[in-house]
C-alpha cells in the first residue's frame, strides 16, 4: 500500500472513532501530555490548531496559556512548502484557510524562530513504534524539523499506531508518541 492509499485507509480508521470515545480518547491523551517531561520542562511550544478526526489540540493550547506558556502554531507557505509558526495569545487571531485549516494571521501574530521553539507536538495520521509517520501529504513538517534541535512528540489514538510505513530519506522520525493507553518512548 502507497502512502496515499494509506491517507485514505488511516482517515477512514480515525472516522469510525465515535464521537463519545473521541472525546474520552483525547482528554487522556492530555492528561498524559500535562503530565509529560516534554510539556512540563518547555515554555515555547509549537502545536498546531487540529480538526477532526486528528487529537483535539484547542484544549492544549488553553492549557498553555494557563500555564503561561508562550504557545505557536503554524502558517503554511505553499509556495515552499514551509512552515512559519507564530505566537497565538487569542483564537480571535486565527483565520480559516484551505483545507479548513485554522492558521495564524500574520499580520497580528509575530513570529517565532524556529531556534526559540523548544517542543513540538508534530501531527499524523499514522505512526510507527520508532516515530515514524505519515502526515498529511504535503512534507512541512519535515522540512521544518529537518536541522530542528528541540524536543519533539506526537499525539496520537491507539487506533493510529501502525507495524510499518513506507520510510523516505528525508522522513524525520518523532522522539516520542503518546497514546490514550501508553507513552511511546522511539527509537
Amino acid at each position: 500500500m502507497d502512502k496515499k492509499e494509506m491517507r485514505i485507509s488511516q482517515l477512514e480508521v480515525l472516522k469510525a472513532i465515535s464521537p463519545l470515545e473521541y472525546e474520552q480518547k483525547c482528554y487522556s491523551i492530555e492528561q498524559r501530555l500535562f503530565r509529560s517531561e516534554f510539556w512540563k520542562s518547555s515554555e515555547v511550544i509549537a502545536v498546531t490548531v487540529s480538526k477532526p478526526p486528528e487529537v483535539n489540540t484547542w484544549n492544549i493550547i488553553k492549557r498553555g496559556w494557563e500555564e503561561g506558556k508562550t504557545i505557536c502554531v503554524p502558517k503554511c507557505k505553499p509556495a515552499g512548502k514551509e512552515l512559519i509558526f507564530h505566537k497565538l495569545t487569542s483564537f480571535q487571531e486565527l483565520e480559516k484557510v484551505f483545507y479548513e485549516l485554522y492558521e495564524p494571521i500574520p499580520s497580528i501574530t509575530p513570529s517565532i524562530h524556529r531556534d526559540s521553539i523548544q517542543s513540538v507536538i508534530v501531527p499524523g495520521i499514522a505512526y510507527t513504534q520508532k516515530g515514524y509517520r505519515l502526515g498529511f501529504g504535503g512534507g512541512y513538517y519535515d522540512r521544518f524539523l529537518s536541522g530542528y534541535k528541540g524536543k519533539t512528540l506526537s499525539l496520537a489514538f491507539s487506533d493510529q499506531l501502525v507495524k510499518s510505513l513506507p520510510v523516505e530519506p528525508f522522513d524525520i522520525p518523532v522522539a516520542e508518541i503518546l497514546t490514550e493507553s501508553e507513552r511511546i518512548q522511539c527509537d
